[in-house]
């Protein structure tokens, strides 16, 4: 039975390796959780044993399925890129592809990513270029980029397509050095709804809440009280006082300010960066560069 294994439901596997998780496996794949959980009881039957250890609040791999994993992750991205270099013989990968980023976004993993893409389309290169804060998306949408890199997913954007999932990080909140919540190693994503946080200048409202979500998790309200264009702005605000602001934990490799400390959110969703594209895009450049990213990435 081995023989009617098919590269998706492997795909599904690997995936699922690595989020430990069925609805993050799901959204990432963009299927059903369902339809994951079929896909790893076929497995099981035709393996003849548990993958996954599951219960109500884990997920793990079995040692049959660690022993899957490393038999099959490195053929599987080799076949994978075969077949995509084939598939890009006809389709000319070629040319340079643009690729947006909000500030210092995705860091190590966006260079990987990019350097896998040039080593298998050698013809063609990635350029990087910034995107403001103010209007994150209409460069993509004019076509003055073929993709942009976003630590904020706009979840029901018509015209916009989310994933892959490039990186997960840890939530941390920003507050300045003199704050009483800077003497703290963590703080409850509750306490946030004691201060004020910023309203980032032209953001869409669905990629602001994924950032700043609008209310804790038992339902507080959280104020949004300054209106800022970009992250020194936010910093500056943050080290007067007048505002802190939950962000990303690798902020704080990119961003030095001395008057602003991070400390840990503790029971915050992590925060994802995705690879967003225009919704019906043609370009074999953007797919294989989607593709190479799904690869490589290890969210």
């Amino acid at each position: 039975m081995v023989e009617t294994v098919e590269l998706r439901e492997l795909r599904v596997f690997l995936t699922l390796c690595e989020e430990l998780h069925f609805g993050r496996t799901a959204e990432r794949l963009g299927v059903t959780p369902s339809r994951v959980s079929q896909t790893v009881a076929r497995l099981e039957a035709v393996m003849g044993g548990v993958l996954f250890e599951r219960t109500s609040r884990r997920v793990a791999l079995s040692p049959r399925g660690e022993d899957l994993r490393r038999a099959v992750h490195a053929p599987y991205h080799e076949l994978l890129g075969a077949l995509t270099r084939c598939a890009a013989a006809d389709r000319g990968i070629a040319g340079e592809l643009r690729i947006g980023m909000l500030t210092f976004i995705a860091g190590q993993t966006l260079e990987r990513v990019i350097t896998a893409f040039e080593r298998r389309f050698p013809d063609c290169s990635v350029q990087l270029v910034e995107v403001r804060a103010e209007d994150p998306l209409g460069p993509l949408r004019r076509g003055e980029i073929d993709a942009l890199v976003a630590r904020l997913s706009p979840d029901g954007l018509p015209d916009i397509v989310v994933g892959p999932v490039l990186l997960r990080e840890p939530r941390v909140l920003a507050v300045a050095k003199d704050h009483p919540l800077a003497t703290h190693d963590s703080v409850s994503f509750e306490v946030v709804a004691d201060y004020a946080v910023a309203d980032i200048e032209g953001l869409p409202e669905t990629m602001r809440d994924a950032l700043s979500p609008p209310t804790t998790p038992s339902g507080r309200p959280i104020r949004r009280a300054l209106t800022v264009r970009s992250v020194p702005e936010v910093l500056a605000a943050v080290a007067r006082g007048d505002i802190v602001h939950p962000t990303a934990a690798s902020l704080r490799d990119y961003v030095n300010h001395p008057g602003v400390t991070f400390v840990a959110l503790h029971d915050a969703e992590p925060v994802a960066t995705s690879l967003l594209r225009r919704s019906g895009e043609g370009d074999p450049r953007t797919a294989a560069f989607a593709a190479v990213a799904e690869e490589t990435a290890a969210p």
